[in-house]
């Protein structure tokens, strides 16, 4: 895909979820946002708190990955063999569960409205990014992976991954939310 292109898309991804959580989450009450489906599952609050950990790393990553970015190239976004495999595994429509590491697990977390206001923050951060990523060459091995930082994916291809997982962790949320309503009809 060109990298306009590319790039449109994922901002308005970003915008999507924005939207999403403001609309749909924000106006819930604490207790409802911070109820789980099952002891061992996620909240709808802890899955954007997931969310801001991983954007606590990852958007000061993208930004300095962007800022010591060569000029940008018309050539179409390419993907390295872990960048397609970590993208891949992100996509909600992957229903491969996947393990988070401890220190991104929000499960307990005491959470409450500066959660919500924190996960506005990022998805802000992250619209400036996609912004700024116009003038920088996506193809380039860049942002370190979070969890192994001497590993590297590609400008483009961390972009997107971000933007997955939180499309996979919102939709997660929105699953915690209709379920929740679904338990109250009854």
């Amino acid at each position: 895909m060109a990298p306009t292109s590319f790039l449109a898309a994922l901002h308005t991804a970003v915008t999507g979820l924005r939207a999403t959580v403001q609309e749909q989450f924000a106006p819930l009450g604490l207790a409802l946002l911070n109820q789980r489906p099952s002891p061992s599952s996620w909240s709808m609050l802890e899955c954007l708190e997931h969310l801001n950990r991983y954007s606590r790393y990852y958007n000061p990553a993208l930004g300095k990955a962007i800022a010591n970015s060569q000029p940008a190239r018309p050539a179409e976004v390419a993907y390295s063999w872990l960048g397609r495999k970590s993208v891949n595994l992100m996509r909600p429509d992957n229903a491969t569960k996947q393990t988070t590491l401890k220190r991104m697990n929000p499960l307990g977390s005491h959470l409450g409205w500066k959660t919500l206001a924190e996960f506005d923050q990022h998805q802000s951060g992250l619209l400036e990014l996609l912004a700024l990523a116009q003038t920088a060459d996506l193809n380039r091995k860049a942002v370190p992976v979070e969890f192994f930082r001497l590993l590297k994916l590609r400008l483009g291809e961390a972009l997107e991954f971000v933007v997955v997982h939180q499309q996979r962790h919102v939709q997660q949320a929105q699953r915690v939310q209709h379920g929740l309503r679904a338990e109250r009809a009854r």
